[in-house]
């Protein structure tokens, strides 16, 4: 096993305990259904990554055909016109019979980097499709968080109005939800730098680091809400630790919320 690279496999596992925390403590709410998603969307990525990381002959076999075919109609093209010149050259017609062929060769040139870029450009197009979808989830899970505002805590006798979202978790509860959506956020990163990692192309290497900060940002602004949370238990003394860093595992699950 290496640390130099980031295993797919281990990214996945790590997901899937993710899923299961979500499931424990928030089943049947929205989020869960999020988390469902990004789970799939990690499974296809496994084998998308193992199609591009795979080296295809087929396709490669193709270009050399072609690339043969090519060099072989444009040789028989330069033998038939040196032949056919049975007197000697003007200059007027030896201009103008090298301007052909050199825009011959610039054309067959473009042919042949659009042959030899053709396994490449397929791999990217797959792999941003796949970045695009994490791109999209990332939306998503900051719009789940986008309503838990820990200032109401403070301030629990404030009169909410008809279109007011529904305040229905616990200030544990909601420091719990928004530390999901944080690592959630940090996982669709990870899966975004698998695709980079398997292929360095340089189109594929930006949509990733756009990922990245889209979900490094979104990612601070939910940690900002945590750290609030935080202040506002010590304040009010209802928590012995500081509540970003309750262990799922040592604490009673509280009745499942409706959000």
């Amino acid at each position: 096993m290496t640390y130099r690279q980031l295993d797919a496999g281990l990214t996945i596992e790590t997901l899937d305990t993710l899923k299961k925390r979500i499931r424990e403590r928030f089943e049947g709410t929205s989020l869960e259904r999020v988390v469902d998603e990004l789970s799939d969307i990690a499974r296809e990525s496994r084998e998308k990554i193992a199609w591009i990381d795979r080296p295809h002959f087929g396709l490669r076999l193709a270009v050399v055909v072609v690339l043969l075919l090519a060099i072989s109609v444009i040789g028989f093209g330069l033998n038939e016109l040196i032949n056919g010149q049975t007197e000697e050259l003007s200059a007027t017609d030896a201009i103008g019979l090298i301007e052909a062929a050199t825009n011959e060769i610039i054309l067959v040139g473009a042919a042949l980097l659009f042959l030899f870029s053709l396994e490449v450009r397929i791999k990217r197009t797959r792999a941003l499709q796949v970045l695009h979808d994490l791109r999209a989830v990332s939306h998503v899970i900051d719009m789940h968080q986008l309503t838990k505002d820990p200032s109401q805590i403070l301030n629990p006798a404030a009169t909410p109005t008809k279109s007011s979202p529904k305040r229905v978790l616990t200030p544990f509860q909601l420091t719990r939800y928004l530390d999901y959506c944080s690592e959630m956020l940090s996982l669709i990163g990870k899966l975004a730098a698998l695709y980079a990692q398997s292929l360095p192309d340089p189109v594929v290497v930006s949509a990733v680091n756009d990922i990245e900060t889209l979900t490094n940002g979104l990612s601070r602004k939910i940690w900002q809400k945590i750290v609030m949370l935080d202040d506002i238990a010590r304040v009010i003394g209802n928590s012995p630790q500081p509540s970003h860093i309750a262990s799922d595992e040592t604490t009673d699950a509280p009745q499942k919320p409706s959000v």
